[in-house]
């Protein structure tokens, strides 16, 4: 196994703080534009559901609860990874291969996840419930592809950071790891979000 030459960057030292703040404000920003983004769907879909009687049941595909679980594990994976590379040095091999473990977990977990969400279409799919079969089953659809579109710029994120890790004599910036955890533990408290509209209102 090829040996990881961690290096983290000092940002305060190096006169990167304006590069930090703006990491943290982007990331920020964009949670709030997607938040907003949802809360739109949200107020649609209710309003959408006492405007008609084709309003339909959907029985939720049981893979949801997996994927959930994957989704969750992930995060957890995430934070380990964080642990360990939060303290690693040049000195510190060992943490640094550790953490890169993890987050090569957390990579595999959310491509787990979006893979069950496909699996979760098919299934619906196989019952004849489609996109345009009713109202409800819009709306499950949109959603789920919307979170899995943003989930999988996620994984994107997720990939980046490896590269930076296995990278030779590669400098690594922890304010960016921070900014890609906050995204993906928002992403996981979105998915039980609409997990919750999923089961009270469709």
């Amino acid at each position: 196994m090829s040996s990881i030459t961690f290096t983290p960057v000092n940002e305060r030292a190096v006169g990167q703080q304006g590069s930090v703040e703006a990491v943290r404000t982007g990331i920020w920003v964009g949670i709030f534009a997607i938040t907003m983004s949802f809360m739109a769907f949200t107020s649609a879909l209710l309003v959408r559901e006492g405007s008609g009687s084709d309003w339909q049941h959907v029985v939720l595909p049981q893979i949801l609860y997996f994927n959930t679980m994957a989704l969750l594990v992930s995060s957890f994976a995430l934070e380990m990874s964080r642990r360990y590379i939060s303290g690693a040095t040049m000195i510190q091999q060992e943490a640094a291969r550790k953490g890169l473990g993890w987050l090569c977990l957390t990579l595999v977990l959310g491509a787990v996840f979006l893979a069950g969400q496909l699996v979760a279409w098919h299934q619906l799919a196989a019952q004849g419930i489609f996109l345009a079969t009713n109202p409800n089953s819009s709306f499950f659809y949109v959603l789920t592809a919307v979170h899995g579109v943003h989930l999988f710029a996620g994984l994107a994120a997720l990939v980046y950071l490896i590269g930076r890790l296995t990278a030779s004599h590669s400098t690594f910036k922890r304010s960016t790891f921070k900014a890609v955890a906050i995204y993906w533990h928002f992403m996981g408290v979105l998915w039980f979000y609409l997990l919750l509209i999923f089961r009270t209102r469709l």
